[in-house]
């Protein structure tokens, strides 16, 4: 038993005592002021985790929002614009040689899309506009 509740029954006992001394006409105003008494205990509960709750939310935002979106290196960056380059030879070399230049540009129009696709992944607002609608990180 904490303190909170070890005083909460010390206040029952204390309003049970005073409706033996002052008798039955006064029982509704004591249990009516010892229920409120409970109501501000929950109050007071309910407030305190709905505060530390609110808190650990804006802990959490915060650490999410320092925390960074996407967690490809530059390393796998680089290797995949490597790996796209040396598959483009031989893509090239089968596409113009069966389709010609039809075929040449369907496989370059893939290659082209796999690397766009990487790079928006990579980067979510590669194509879109800035925020705040700056130009230049140098303007204030």
């Amino acid at each position: 038993m904490d303190a909170r509740e070890a005083e909460l029954k010390k206040e029952l006992n204390a309003s049970l005592q005073a409706r033996r001394e002052l008798g039955e006409e006064y029982e509704s105003a004591l249990v009516d002021s010892f229920l409120e008494k409970v109501d501000q205990r929950i109050d007071g509960a309910v407030e305190r985790r709905v505060r530390r709750q609110f808190a650990e939310r804006q802990l959490t935002v915060a650490r999410d929002a320092r925390s960074p979106q996407v967690t490809d290196s530059w390393g796998e960056r680089f290797g995949f614009g490597i790996v796209s380059l040396v598959l483009a030879v031989p893509l090239s070399a089968i596409g113009g040689g069966v389709g010609h230049l039809p075929g040449l540009l369907v496989a370059w129009l893939g290659i082209v899309g796999v690397n766009v696709v990487q790079a928006v992944r990579t980067n979510p607002g590669l194509f879109g506009r800035r925020k705040g609608g700056r130009d230049s990180d140098w303007e204030d």
